[in-house]
């Protein structure tokens, strides 16, 4: 049995791993990254009052399994306390939000005994939602968005229809086009799913909603968020809220200690002391604004409007293969999104930065479109 192709799935063989390249001392614009670290000029600097309390934390021993008290923290961060039904909610925590997609993939099942389970979600959308089904040997459907990346409520109503999915992922603001869909047709889809739907709400930190408030109203819905987007994504930290009954359920199947004692506490330190974290996504929504208008300036290109902290954008007369190219031989790292998807021609997506890193990128990216 030393043949892989006997003992792995095919489906996983036919699979490519996700590459993160090494950035080197390029400037990091690929992965929708806070810019910032801990702000150290305020006082106390939270830096050292942050490094003084890991000094506290006993490594010898296993962190708490249910991190009680961080999660009681991020329910109160979320909102959920004040909710109607507040009482049958609960949060739970995973290794990332990529941890908290398998778990779900894993749990849920085809009503049909001997079926697949389906899992759908728009597209062009977040990656890991069609490579997670893939690893748990599930069905995916991806639905295509309509013009202007905008959710196509009759495509995504008749799949539903003809699928039965167990499972909706519904990310808002929508990456990679940063888009917010109408609550109209977020609520048609909800109202619409014969299983869960979880809205993914990794970039809210960005965005101008949430559909939180939602949980008190339909018992199917799930509402996913993450501390990546705003300066913790060394934490590796996501978050579930949903119905206790659910989540019930997808505990049973999260490994155990899972949530080392070093992110519970860094963590746990973070949303005691927000205020710095929430200044620097203002900051970088300011940023967003002036990036977005300066890419809007340049006639080669068509530029999207954003809610989270990166955009998306199309060269109309350049190469976005030898564009990306030439960005990273200066040094500037960003996403080439062209092969992706068919919507996504041309594409590429920048994440925003500090004004210092995204003057650069524009002048990078000038010399970029002159040499192309």
């Amino acid at each position: 049995m030393t043949d892989v192709s006997q003992l792995i799935r095919d489906e996983v063989r036919e699979l490519s791993a996700y590459h993160v390249p090494n950035p080197g001392d390029a400037i990091k614009l690929d992965a929708m990254e806070n810019p910032y670290a801990w702000p150290a000029a305020l006082p106390g600097n939270l830096a050292e009052l942050w490094a003084e309390g890991l000094q506290t934390q006993a490594l010898n021993r296993y962190p708490d399994p249910a991190a009680s008290a961080l999660s009681q923290a991020l329910a109160e961060w979320m909102g959920l306390p004040v909710l109607a039904n507040a009482d049958d909610l609960d949060i739970v925590l995973g290794n990332g939000s990529d941890e908290l997609i398998q778990l779900l993939a894993m749990a849920v099942k085809h009503p049909q005994s001997g079926a697949r389970a389906c899992i759908l979600a728009p597209e062009p959308g977040f990656v890991m939602y069609g490579m997670i089904a893939k690893f748990v040997n599930a069905d995916y459907v991806g639905v295509p968005l309509a013009e202007g990346f905008e959710l196509d409520l009759p495509a995504m109503l008749a799949a539903i229809e003809t699928h039965q999915p167990a499972l909706i992922f519904l990310a808002y603001p929508n990456n990679p086009t940063g888009n917010l869909w109408s609550q109209e047709d977020l609520q048609a889809v909800v109202e619409a799913a014969p299983g869960l739907v979880v809205i993914d709400e990794a970039y809210t930190a960005f965005a101008a909603d949430s559909r939180v408030p939602w949980l008190a109203q339909y018992p199917q819905l799930l509402v996913m968020r993450t501390l990546s987007k705003v300066g913790l994504a060394g934490l590796r930290l996501g978050m579930l809220a949903g119905q206790k009954k659910w989540l019930h359920e997808i505990n049973k199947i999260r490994l155990p200690y899972n949530i080392n004692s070093l992110t519970q506490y860094s963590a746990s330190f973070a949303l005691q002391h927000m205020q710095p974290l929430t200044a620097q996504a203002e900051e970088l929504k300011a940023q967003r604004s002036a990036l977005s208008e300066a890419l809007a300036a340049i006639d080669a290109l068509t530029v999207w409007p954003s809610e989270a902290n990166f955009l998306l954008f199309r060269l109309e007369s350049a190469d976005a293969a030898l564009v990306h190219q030439s960005l990273a031989e200066q040094g500037v790292l960003i996403k080439k999104l062209h092969g992706a998807h068919p919507q996504l021609r041309q594409c590429l997506r920048v994440t925003v930065g500090t004004a210092a890193e995204n003057e650069r990128f524009l002048e990078a990216l000038a010399v970029a479109l002159r040499s192309s």
